[in-house]
C-alpha cells in the first residue's frame, strides 16, 4: 500500500476529505518523528513500538573491491509489531 493508497482509505473509511486525510497522516508521521528525537520510543499500544537505535561508526567492507570503508555512527528506526497487529495477520 502506498501513502496515496492509505489517504484514500482514510478517508472512505471517516468520511474526511481526501486533504484532511493527508494532513492527518502527516501529522501522525511528523509526531512520530518528533517523539523518536525527543523521547527515543514511541508507542501505539497493541499495533506496534517505533523506537531509535543508536548504531556505533565501524569499519566495513567495499564489496566490489574489498577495501575497507568506515562507516559513520548513526542513529536508525525500528519498529516492533504489537499484539493486536501480529493477531491481525495471522
Amino acid at each position: 500500500m502506498t501513502k496515496k493508497e492509505l489517504v484514500d482509505y482514510i478517508a472512505e473509511e471517516t468520511g474526511l476529505s481526501k486533504t484532511d486525510s493527508a494532513r492527518a497522516l502527516e501529522a501522525m508521521m511528523n509526531g512520530v518523528v518528533k517523539g523518536l528525537k525527543k523521547e527515543g520510543k514511541v508507542t501505539l499500544t497493541g499495533f506496534c513500538t517505533f523506537a531509535a537505535k543508536k548504531k556505533e561508526a565501524r569499519t566495513g567492507r567495499n564489496p566490489k573491491t574489498g577495501a575497507p570503508v568506515k562507516i559513520a555512527a548513526r542513529v536508525t528506526a525500528t519498529i516492533k509489531a504489537g499484539s493486536k497487529l501480529k493477531d491481525a495477520l495471522n
